[in-house]
């Protein structure tokens, strides 16, 4: 009696655990997590009107439009917080091309039961056309590069989302040997380090990726390094860290190339290793880079062409950082301005601005290739930046 009465407890805990506890524990899993997906466009009348979501599932690469999230005048980036209550974003033409009218940083909370954006409030970018905004790894500060004016700046994210005025503040002066885009400093990237100790900032219109000491208890930038030159004319734009923080890779829009630098954690030194070109050999026509992004394995670095309107892929050299090309694939659509890897890294999203349209991509872990899926989105107008948040 004993015996039955123990196997029966025994099967009946066994049961327990496959219906009740392992669904929970797949629930858990990376792919089984859902996202709300933001799209920031470019605005204009009768067509976009500011930030547009979607739901996203991992597990199958699904989107399901939710629709206008929020509207905002030209959310050319966004960034969430870590906590994954509030979305950021640079509103980087508010009023055409107004001098001093175009200079505002949104705050929004999210609703992640319905997708929807709340405006908690806005500041002034302390300068023209902000164009990249991100959070330090604390979550206390956002930091914002201006593209208009070369300028960067820093603003404290309060409890509630909203944001103060700022803490920090530089602006770049100087220029470089191209007459129509070089007059003067573009600052439009700024990123905090990997331990957070300074920011880099890419500066298109001085050919430079300039560091600063970045004070993480006050918010304020002081000088750092020298800054690290790429060849005149280059026009970097935007830069990504290896997941081991011993490179940096810069794509310079204007001369369509990709330079990997050393990184040396302990005095933020950059040393240029080796650049190469984004376009295939031979390319004919006019073309520009946009966004630059690192798989989370470190084994791939992914570039978008504007006017080739293509993703090339480049394979990492494990010992050295160096780049091999890998591989290249249309976006099937106009003007990639940005593109982004999903957070379990098997999704690719291409935002074709002057197509109307977002591609799907499926990732191939072994190759880094990219294959676009059934689905591609046609009701985000303008899309120019992508930002995934996790709902749970």
């Amino acid at each position: 009696m004993r015996t039955l009465r123990a196997w029966t407890a025994t099967a009946a805990l066994t049961l327990f655990v496959f219906l009740v506890i392992s669904p929970l524990a797949a629930q858990s899993r990376p792919q089984g997590q859902e996202y709300l997906v933001y799209f920031g466009t470019y605005t204009r009348p009768g067509a976009s009107k500011g930030i547009y979501a979607y739901r996203f599932q991992p597990a199958t690469g699904k989107l399901t439009p939710i629709g206008l999230a929020a509207e905002t005048p030209n959310p050319s980036f966004l960034v969430y917080h870590p906590n994954g209550r509030f979305l950021y974003a640079a509103n980087e033409r508010e009023e055409g091309d107004r001098p001093g009218k175009n200079n505002s940083v949104s705050a929004f909370a999210i609703d992640k039961a319905t997708g929807k954006l709340t405006f908690l409030n806005k500041v002034s970018s302390r300068g023209e056309m902000p164009c990249h905004v991100t959070i330090d790894k604390t979550g206390k500060f956002l930091l914002v590069a201006n593209y208009g004016s070369g300028s960067v700046a820093v603003f404290p994210i309060q409890q509630d989302g909203r944001l103060g005025e700022a803490t920090g503040f530089v602006q770049h002066t100087g220029s470089s040997v191209d007459p129509n885009r070089q007059k003067g400093p573009h600052a439009h990237f700024i990123s905090p380090s990997p331990d957070n100790r300074f920011a880099l900032t890419a500066d298109l219109g001085l050919d430079q990726v300039i560091e600063y000491r970045f004070d993480a208890s006050k918010g304020t930038l002081a000088a750092g390094p020298a800054a690290a030159k790429l060849r005149p004319g280059s026009g970097p734009r935007h830069l990504a860290f290896h997941p081991s923080a011993k490179y940096v890779y810069v794509n310079s829009e204007m001369a369509s190339t990709l330079s990997t630098f050393s990184y040396d954690a302990s005095t933020g030194t950059l040393k240029e290793l080796q650049t190469v070109s984004t376009l295939p050999a031979g390319f004919p026509g006019t073309s520009s880079t946009a966004e630059v992004q690192v798989d989370r394995a470190g084994r791939f670095v992914y570039v978008s062409n504007r006017g080739d309107d293509s993703i090339a892929i480049f394979a990492i050299d494990p010992s050295k950082g160096t780049l091999t090309p890998a591989g290249r694939a249309s976006t099937n659509g106009k003007t990639p301005r940005y593109f982004t890897l999903d957070p379990s890294g098997n999704y690719l999203l291409a935002a074709n601005q002057n197509s109307d349209t977002v591609t799907v991509f499926r990732v191939d872990a072994k190759t880094g290739g990219l294959t676009p899926t059934a689905q591609t989105l046609s009701d985000v107008p303008q899309p120019v930046a992508i930002v995934f948040v996790p709902v749970t």
